[in-house]
């Protein structure tokens, strides 16, 4: 018998339902169903309807009481991530977004990789969803237009990036529905027409970034230290010293290099990290080539995870234990996870985007990654929470994405694995220690650059800088460096989480079990409390709360 249904998650139930009324893209990336006919209303007016939601969801909440430390955890939540939304939208930070990974430019078309497309009735819903692409798009320009003309207009780099994914993306919508998807003719047809006027939308946007956004785009990639710190609280779910967050990164690539230094010499005696990287990518038993054989080798790796860990150092339910790898249709350059449905019809799933002509991956380098999105790090934290229906309401279960919490679990799940002895292997523990480097770097980078700190050199930091420290710190390839700095510099605060949420799951972890609770009930009680801001969490765990 599961936990009784209070107040407080009626309250919180209430705000999800609304949320995914206005936000039906997050709804389908949530894996809420119901809403996936619908677009997202990207205007002014669409974002207004959003933070007006939350501001009354804050004014319901003061009064209702809670009952029992479950909702106290969530009463604490929904006032920190609806306030921290709050400030942004009071700052003019969310309307008009655009980056190169996570603004509406890319959601409008990748949320239709989440879709279901098994029936004539899948492609029905995608046709409807597909028909809304122009006016949402139009909605965006007006969006696009409203933050040009305002305090925090999107940098040029951010624009012209814009505008070639707009012009790539138009491909995309008309591949998507290629080759006759659906059994009924009309059908066909109807998505033709819906994927060309979506195609054509794009073509429009890509004009309007480059006749209207690009002469009134900002030149400075920074967004400068105030809206960088509330950036970073967004992201984190507490606020942090910058400065000392800064050293502490450069103190995190100097221990990182030195334990580098050590496996090098392993591997290659006398060589240096650089040239052990090099050498690890030439090794016949590192290389995989072609997205079959990727997609395959990261299936194999993600199921014999899952397969060892399941009831020994977890307890993973049966739904969880089935992960898809896929490859992604797009070709950005990213690798990230999709939580299951609700309802669990739609299973967890791993994507690699492949960007253009690469061909060849090394398993030394990724073997890692697919612990950081599958298990125990996303697929895990995540898939928990979707099934702990009897204990969190829906918002804590599917709502509550903090990318501190996160990311920064599947950063340290990386960690685990190797003390858990699958990185033992020279290579692979370079390669986790190589992404280990790079996300530490990207702690550097993007403070340095948001908010105008001294480099390492003594001057001070820009684009060039961050290019060459980037390219210093990490061994992926330059197509993939490329994409991932425009990323920081288009969504200031996003990148640190990583690391600085690791930070802040391994202090709580040694402050917890520090006072006798074993590893694994450490882990079971923190994921038994969903998705968190980083001080929730900490209190919570500290006051020894469960759901």
């Amino acid at each position: 018998m599961g936990r009784a249904h209070t107040a407080v998650d009626a309250v919180a139930e209430r705000y999800l339902d609304t949320f995914a009324t206005l936000d039906p893209c997050a709804a389908t990336e949530m894996g809420i169903i119901g809403h996936d006919d619908e677009l997202t209303d990207y205007s002014p007016d669409g974002v207004a309807a959003r933070a007006e939601a939350a501001r009354a969801t804050l004014t319901q909440l003061a009064a209702v009481d809670p009952v029992d430390e479950c909702d106290r955890v969530t009463v604490a939540a929904m006032r920190e991530r609806l306030g921290v939304a709050l400030e942004l939208h009071d700052a003019g930070l969310d309307v008009g977004e655009l980056n190169v990974i996570a603004s509406p430019l890319q959601t409008m078309r990748d949320v239709f990789d989440l879709m279901a497309t098994d029936t004539d009735s899948d492609w029905a819903t995608i046709s409807r969803r597909l028909a809304l692409v122009p006016d949402r798009v139009q909605g965006y320009v007006a969006g696009l237009r409203a933050a040009a003309g305002g305090d925090h207009p999107p940098a040029v780099r951010q624009v012209e990036r814009g505008i070639a994914q707009a012009v790539r993306t138009q491909g995309l919508f008309v591949a998507m529905v290629a080759g006759e998807p659906a059994t009924d003719p009309l059908l066909n047809n109807e998505l033709r027409e819906h994927a060309e006027a979506a195609a054509a939308a794009y073509a429009g946007l890509a004009e309007a970034l480059r006749s209207e956004i690009g002469p009134l785009a900002g030149a400075a990639d920074a967004c400068g230290r105030d809206a960088y710190r509330l950036h970073s609280r967004a992201f984190l779910g507490t606020g942090i010293d910058l400065e000392e967050t800064y050293a502490w990164g450069l103190d995190q690539l100097e221990s990182i290099v030195a334990e580098q230094e050590s496996i090098a010499q392993q591997l290659y005696p006398g060589a240096s990290v650089a040239e052990a990287l090099r050498r690890l990518d030439t090794e016949p038993r590192y290389v995989i080539t072609g997205t079959d054989a990727l997609q395959r080798w990261m299936q194999d790796l993600s199921d014999r995870a899952v397969s060892a860990l399941a009831d020994t150092h977890f307890d993973i339910a049966d739904p969880l234990r089935n992960l898809e790898c896929r490859i992604a249709p797009t070709q950005n350059g990213g690798i990230y996870y999709t939580g299951p449905s609700e309802d669990l019809t739609r299973p967890g799933r791993m994507w690699w985007s492949v960007p253009p002509g690469v061909d060849t991956f090394h398993t030394w380098q990724e073997t890692t990654t697919v612990f950081h999105e599958g298990v125990p790090g996303h697929h895990l934290q995540i898939g928990r929470a979707v099934v702990l229906a009897d204990e969190l309401n829906r918002w804590r279960r599917l709502g509550c994405w903090v990318s501190g919490h996160g990311e920064g679990w599947a950063l340290y799940a990386e960690r685990l694995m190797a003390e858990l002895g699958w990185l033992d292997d020279p290579g692979a523990r370079l390669g986790m220690l190589d992404a280990q480097r790079f996300r530490a770097a990207r702690v550097v980078i993007d403070i340095g650059v948001h908010c105008g700190l001294s480099a390492p050199d003594g001057g001070v930091w820009d684009a060039v800088r961050a290019w060459d420290f980037l390219t210093t710190h990490s061994a992926m390839a330059e197509a993939n460096l490329s994409f991932e700095l425009d990323r920081y510099l288009g969504w200031p605060g996003q990148a640190p989480s990583y690391a600085v949420g690791q930070r802040f799951w391994q202090q709580l972890r040694h402050e917890v079990t520090a006072k006798g609770t074993p590893l694994k009930e450490f882990h079971s009680r923190a994921l038994d409390l969903g998705g968190l801001p980083l001080d929730v969490l900490a209190a919570a765990l500290r006051a020894g709360t469960g759901p």
